[in-house]
């Protein structure tokens, strides 16, 4: 416990469990069920709290609330856990909560993700590896976030859809339908705006991969008969193509939401 750093104002309860490294600023709170991992960096005025486990090197900056109660009324106080992975950067007023009874007694959050300014994470979300989260952007109850994924600033995302990897939304747009993998969405109800080319070309993928991604997803929302043949339709046409059929095991994955179209066009 000599390489731990705990500032004298801060208040860590006898039972939390603070690994190797671990650094406490001046007027956090730790809780007494909290386990950070090694190198774990809490800087000023963050709370940690309720049944939370933090992964190593993740960074937590002042003003954030980590692992309170969720925003639930059916919520009763059951031991329900907050998972969060390694190396994230959880930046100031940043919420994240645990999960519920009702949703699996379990929010998890994935590895180096970067979770700006006031972003909120609900009770029994998924987050994935890679994740960004701009300022005020905010996750509703039971959503699955895919990794790479890009929450643009000020949106919202409506409980229990799911968001694809690769996917990215645009600033200040509410999304109440599943985002496919590898989709860009914007608008304040938001709409399918195309593939999220700018990230792919980020990530490597290459021109090749893109075109046929590009073909799959103007056959996928096209015109030509109901949405579930054209998604078999691209399904047997990329069969061999492992990134199409992400997207096409994605659609096919039924929930209680239908998948984001784009926008109708005037006439």
């Amino acid at each position: 416990m000599s390489s731990v750093s705990i500032h004298p104002t801060a208040i860590v309860a006898t039972g939390a469990t603070l690994g190797q490294g671990v650094k406490i600023g001046p007027y956090s709170i730790v809780g007494e069920n909290v386990t950070l991992g090694d190198n774990v960096v809490v800087h000023s005025h963050v709370v940690v709290d309720g049944y939370t486990t933090i992964g190593d090197g993740t960074e937590i900056f002042p003003f954030a609330s980590i692992g309170s109660a969720p925003q639930d009324l059916k919520f009763g106080g059951e031991k329900s856990r907050l998972i969060i992975g390694k190396n994230n950067k959880i930046r100031e007023h940043v919420t994240m909560n645990p999960g519920t009874e009702g949703g699996g007694m379990e929010t998890r959050v994935g590895d180096n993700g970067l979770f700006m300014m006031a972003s909120h994470v609900a009770h029994d979300c998924i987050v994935g590896n890679n994740v960004i989260m701009a300022n005020n952007a905010t996750l509703a109850g039971h959503v699955v976030v895919g990794d790479f994924a890009l929450v643009g600033g000020l949106s919202a995302v409506h409980q229990f859809v799911r968001i694809g990897a690769h996917a990215v939304i645009g600033g200040m747009s509410g999304v109440e339908n599943d985002v496919i993998p590898f989709g860009r969405v914007k608008g304040e109800r938001a709409s399918l705006a195309g593939l999220n080319l700018i990230g792919l070309e980020r990530r490597g993928f290459t021109k090749d991969q893109v075109k046929a991604m590009q073909r799959a997803f103007n056959q996928m929302f096209g015109e030509e008969g109901t949405m579930d043949q054209r998604i078999e339709m691209v399904a047997s046409d990329y069969s061999s193509d492992n990134l199409v059929m992400e997207m096409v095991e994605f659609a096919r994955a039924k929930t209680r939401f239908p998948l984001c179209q784009p926008a109708k066009r005037s006439a």
